[in-house]
């Protein structure tokens, strides 16, 4: 009897432990293996996009977008108060940044840092003195390229201001140009910058080919400081750049040849608006040479105002100076517009970025949103075209 309730009980135990064996273990899984894809061919409506990365300021980012698509394609590290600008051929981006050897401090060190394009991988780097302008990217004339992409310069403030000349090919800083309190390069011709005065005037410089200093000239005040300071965020034309000042005063700057000349100062504001509607933001300004469009971002206030975040663009014929549109922007729910960028072609694109960090891409002609990212980045302060 008792062996007969025993071969019960192991059947049953049997049964439990069938029910409970575990699964045939699947295949183990292939190797994943790492590569790196390349962009593909560049259109007119990418954008690069500069994020300062307020929070956490020593990991800015640029941002490689496709406009059309509504598409991050990749990054590209840009350091601590970093700077870019693209190579005229397209195929090299230069990334000038601080980095500290214990993250946000120990020792400093200043590197130009060059990108490919296509992968977006770093292939190389020059290390600068510890003189470069620790400015955040909200122009494009910290670091630019020469018209020819022989030399690229790099502005320096120690506080005694300077440009340090580097020979893209030797990979080598050949100079340091004395810029006398001006900042900035701005280049035209083949070799030579403009740099902005604290007196309101601008400082040229003609490059020889070593990179050497071989004539410089400065012009007229071309504004009040006192009165009426232009923001130091001007934008490219064809002829050379727009400067815009607090209260809405725009003063073209010719720079096609040795001798500067200023076109006649006209405003964006009637006498009505005028102290009550101004310009401000980060990058302000957006310009778009075929349609001959200046893109400016308006917000109400009053003195001190400049750096507000924009309710509205405004859009004007750059040739007539004449509003032709006013674009209310959906602050409410994404925020003000602290940066605006035109895309170069004859259908253009404009860029967005407010200060919750909102992106988005309108028609440049009608301003309807073509699309809208909610959230990209910190602190999109800057933008630039390809």
């Amino acid at each position: 009897m008792r062996l007969a309730r025993l071969a019960v009980v192991m059947a049953a135990w049997t049964a439990l432990a069938a029910q409970g064996a575990p699964a045939k273990a699947p295949p183990p899984l292939a190797p994943e293996h790492i590569g790196v894809e390349k962009l593909p061919a560049k259109t007119p409506h990418w954008a690069y996009l500069l994020d300062v990365s307020w929070n956490n300021y020593i990991d800015e980012r640029v941002y490689v977008y496709d406009g059309d698509a509504g598409r991050l394609l990749g990054m590209m590290d840009l350091g601590y108060y970093g700077n870019f600008a693209e190579s005229p051929d397209g195929k090299t981006s230069a990334l000038a940044a601080t980095y500290w050897s214990r993250g946000g401090h120990g020792t400093r060190t200043e590197v130009v840092e060059w990108y490919d394009n296509q992968t977006l991988k770093p292939r190389g780097e020059l290390v600068l003195g510890a003189r470069r302008a620790q400015v955040g990217a909200i122009t494009p004339f910290n670091l630019a390229y020469s018209a020819d992409g022989r030399f690229l310069y790099s502005t320096n403030l120690t506080p005694a201001t300077s440009v340090s000349v580097i020979d893209v090919a030797r990979n080598a800083a050949v100079s340091e140009i004395d810029t006398d309190g001006c900042v900035q390069a701005i280049p035209s011709a083949v070799h030579r910058f403009t740099a902005i005065c604290e007196n309101g005037r601008l400082l040229t410089v003609t490059v020889d080919d070593s990179g050497h200093e071989a004539q410089r000239s400065v012009s007229d005040a071309f504004f009040d400081v006192d009165k009426d300071p232009v923001f130091v965020q001007s934008v490219p034309t064809p002829e050379g750049v727009d400067f815009v000042s607090f209260l809405g005063d725009v003063h073209g700057v010719d720079l096609t040849d040795n001798q500067v000349r200023f076109a006649p100062v006209w405003s964006l504001v009637s006498a009505k608006e005028r102290g009550h509607w101004r310009p401000g933001g980060q990058q302000l300004l957006a310009y778009n040479a075929p349609l001959q469009r200046l893109y400016v971002l308006m917000h109400r206030g009053g003195p001190g105002s400049h750096k507000e975040a924009a309710s509205e663009v405004w859009v004007f014929d750059a040739k007539a100076h004449k509003r032709l549109a006013r674009w209310t922007l959906p602050t409410a729910e994404r925020g003000g517009g602290v940066a605006v960028l035109a895309t170069r072609d004859d259908k253009p694109l404009l860029y967005v970025a407010t200060d919750k960090s909102a992106l988005l891409v309108l028609d440049a002609q009608s301003g309807r949103v073509l699309h809208t990212e909610e959230k990209l980045g910190q602190s999109l302060w800057y933008m630039q075209n390809p």
